[in-house]
């Protein structure tokens, strides 16, 4: 049998994919935390879009700061792009924190069930 000048051995090509195996292994661990980040800081811009376009709502209804808004959540649904509310990359689900003295347009809060609160 005499032996193609063009071929690899099995030795070599089993070591090539070790390699590639080995630096996929480095590699993904760093992609999956850059990924997740990523998320996040979507996740975060979403929450302040939402209490940007409840802070314009309610300097467009003359909404005076201090008013409790809770009862008016879906009145600022027109201030975001499309009338809809943004989605969570994590699938979580946004929440807004209202009644009392935390649903004020002074101390209003969006949440996220994944994320938490915005910074």
């Amino acid at each position: 049998m005499k032996k193609s000048p063009n071929g690899f051995t099995l030795v070599e090509v089993l070591i090539v994919v070790a390699i590639l195996g080995f630096l996929i292994g480095i590699a993904m661990p760093n992609v999956m935390k850059a990924r997740s980040a990523g998320q996040e800081s979507a996740c975060q811009s979403n929450m302040a879009i939402i209490e940007a376009a409840i802070e314009q709502w309610g300097l467009d209804s003359n909404i005076a700061s201090g008013t409790d808004i809770a009862g008016n959540v879906g009145d600022w649904d027109d201030y975001l792009r499309g009338g809809i509310l943004p989605a969570c990359p994590n699938s979580g689900a946004y929440s807004y924190t209202g009644g009392g003295t935390a649903g004020t347009t002074g101390n209003y809060k969006v949440h996220c069930s994944v994320h938490g609160d915005v910074n």
